[in-house]
């Protein structure tokens, strides 16, 4: 699976944002949720937006930071570099 949920998983924990709190941010099942942070499945593009809207509601610098880990490619460089 993708990133999305690692990342996202690392940021509930370091905000200490719970799963259904986001739920309830962004109008969507707690369940859908749990399977991006368990990585049973990989947000879609527009999840993605909507995960960082429903965490701007909560913390607006749990949003920036989901943003910036997920967008970096710093682990992908790595792994390309070692080819």
């Amino acid at each position: 699976m993708g990133k999305a949920g690692t990342v996202l998983k690392q940021v509930l924990d370091t905000y200490r944002i719970s799963q259904n709190k986001l739920a309830v941010a962004m109008g969507i099942g707690r369940s859908s949720i749990n399977r991006w942070v368990n990585e049973n499945r990989d947000p879609s593009g527009d999840a993605i937006l909507q995960i960082r809207k429903g965490l701007n509601k909560i913390n607006s610098a749990a949003a920036e930071e989901f943003i910036r880990l997920y967008l970096d490619e710093s682990e992908e460089d790595e792994l390309v570099d070692q080819e």
